[in-house]
């Protein structure tokens, strides 16, 4: 039994120590932080921007008007929602639907080439901007026109 309780003891403290230093090891390991002063400084403070080169800027730019032509597309769209609810003809006779989607598409066509960023983004905005009067002003009307009939209809 005694040499048992020793086997038990020994294997024990060979598990132990080899534990133990694994312990310490992993520390260390999972640690991985900087070994010098410059390598935490450099690691926490904020970094100056390089210079972009040509091609960078370039790709930058791509990037940009990707997303541009995304949210163009979404504006374009929204002018053809809207435009469904202009079914009145106008003073040649020809529906303002088609009116004004004739003039989206000519200013669209217009504004395809344009490289500038900055005056994409403006275009988009003075888009969205006029949509959204548009549909308010023709909001305004239908509420004036309803409560137009409501007070005719109710002095009958």
């Amino acid at each position: 039994m005694a040499t048992k309780l020793q086997k038990w003891r020994g294997l024990y403290s060979s598990l132990y120590m080899t534990d133990r230093c694994c312990v310490g090891l992993n520390r260390r390991l999972l640690h991985e932080g900087p070994d010098t002063l410059e390598e935490l400084l450099d690691r926490h403070l904020v970094k100056k921007e390089r210079s972009l080169d040509e091609e960078e800027e370039e790709i930058l730019n791509q990037r940009r008007l990707t997303s541009t032509r995304r949210e163009a597309l979404h504006l374009y769209r929204d002018i053809l929602r809207a435009t469904r609810y202009f079914m009145w003809p106008d003073s040649r006779g020809v529906l303002w639907r088609d009116v004004l989607r004739e003039n989206a598409r000519k200013e669209f066509e217009e504004a395809r080439l344009e490289k500038d960023p900055e005056i994409v983004t403006r275009l988009l905005i003075g888009g969205r901007e006029a949509v959204e009067s548009a549909i308010d002003k023709l909001v305004e009307k239908q509420r004036e026109q309803i409560e137009k009939e409501r007070r005719g209809g109710g002095n009958r």
